[in-house]
């Protein structure tokens, strides 16, 4: 849970001390230091992302209404690239964080040689890393 929160809080202080050290001599760019620093902090957080659910749960979900998989962790690029681009379609998916689920990190590390590489998205149980936003879109059911 920890390991989740390290880069947004690291960004929090970082962009705070720097804010801090500009304040006096043009308060106007400590504000924009610490927008950016809380912009940055905000991006890499959890809190973008759907709520997350253990890996049994979401393959057990997955085998009843037919939605993808995606299995993701805080602060990579990758997962938050797909994050942003799928918008609102991302609620349509079943989020594993393979830092707060060890069977998901498992999971992960079972298709890609032992690394924890994502996002890895489970499309019918076959696995697929990294894939094009607009592919994984293209997977979801219709809705209704």
């Amino acid at each position: 849970m920890t390991r989740a929160r390290t880069l947004p809080l690291l960004f929090l202080l970082c962009g705070s001390v720097l804010a801090w050290a500009v304040f006096e001599e043009s308060p106007g760019r400590a504000a924009v230091i610490l927008l950016v620093f809380l912009l940055l902090a905000a991006a890499h957080s959890p809190l973008v992302f759907p709520r997350s659910i253990g890996a049994e749960e979401a393959r057990r979900l997955s085998a009843l209404d037919g939605r993808p998989i995606v299995f993701w962790r805080p602060g990579c690029k990758y997962c938050l690239r797909l994050r942003v681009r799928l918008g609102r379609d991302a609620r349509r998916l079943h989020w594993v964080d393979i830092w707060r689920d060890p069977a998901g990190a498992a999971a992960v590390r079972a298709v890609n040689d032992g690394d924890e590489t994502v996002p890895t998205v489970f499309v019918a149980g076959r696995p697929h890393v990294n894939p094009e936003p607009a592919w994984v879109r293209s997977q979801l059911l219709p809705t209704a």
